[in-house]
């Protein structure tokens, strides 16, 4: 049987002049940091990642979350860096969002939260409105991407969305205009594609916050080797620039003094 493990993320304060207790907490708050916690032990692709279960219990508001031991170890270890470096910049971009989130909670409502693992000797982080735990906003640049692979969904009600399938980043999603969708003829699903986009980019790792893309345009693109294609490349080059070098002297230019 896989050995497990939990965090626990226990949050003080009062709703009005009573003191916080899960009798009085809001079953927002609570879908909230389901989200977080869910995105603080796995920031990668979900559809992998082991069940992860679930309870509140009183003191004053706990939260349990208990999940495969390995991902409490890593969890633990991310806690004690934060705490030795007291920031957030070095973390995958999930993970850095839901502290950020935890942190925005605690200033807006003036929560308390202790966040431990199980393991002993855990290292312990406490998130209030005396702490800054944002990502520096001077490292997030403004970038433009070509994205390509096979295009699963795209629409929306409110919102339109391209869902892309990519070799380095999984499936991402590119928030595009619906007058774009409304007017592409063409039927999209599971064709592979380029798209273009904006989104911002850690300047010092070059990570990608795929939470800001945006589309540019949908840009044509077959995986298969085309030799035609090539052959009309390499005819246009002998026509322009090829046309015009002389190779004994651009030889003798490529070698430079070498052979005096």
């Amino acid at each position: 049987m896989e050995k497990v493990g939990y965090i626990e993320i226990r949050i003080t304060g009062s709703k009005g002049n009573m003191d916080l207790l899960p009798d009085n907490y809001d079953i927002k708050e609570v879908i909230s940091i389901l989200e977080n916690a869910e995105k603080l032990l796995y920031p990668g692709e979900k559809r992998d990642r082991p069940t992860i279960s679930y309870k509140i219990e009183e003191g004053s508001v706990k939260h349990i979350f208990k999940t495969s031991i390995q991902y409490i170890i890593g969890f633990n270890a991310i806690i004690g860096q934060i705490n030795q470096v007291q920031n957030i910049d070095f973390l995958d971009i999930p993970t850095a969002k839901a502290f950020e989130n935890i942190q925005s909670v605690a200033i807006k409502r003036n929560y308390s939260f202790n966040i431990k693992t199980s393991l002993d000797n855990t290292n312990e982080i406490k998130v209030d409105k005396t702490t800054q735990y944002i990502r520096t906003e001077a490292i997030w640049a403004d970038a433009e991407f070509y994205f390509y692979g096979k295009v699963t969904n795209a629409g929306g009600k409110d919102k339109a969305n391209i869902h892309i399938v990519t070799d380095e980043l999984g499936t991402i999603r590119i928030q595009t205009p619906i007058s774009f969708l409304e007017q592409y003829d063409e039927n999209i699903l599971y064709k592979a594609f380029g798209i273009r986009a904006t989104g911002k980019q850690n300047s010092e790792t070059g990570e990608v916050d795929t939470s800001t893309l945006s589309f540019i345009e949908l840009v044509d693109y077959q995986t298969k080797y085309d030799e035609q294609y090539l052959k009309r490349l390499r005819d246009k080059a002998k026509k322009s620039w090829l046309s015009n070098i002389e190779p004994e002297t651009w030889l003798k230019n490529i070698r430079g003094a070498y052979d005096t």
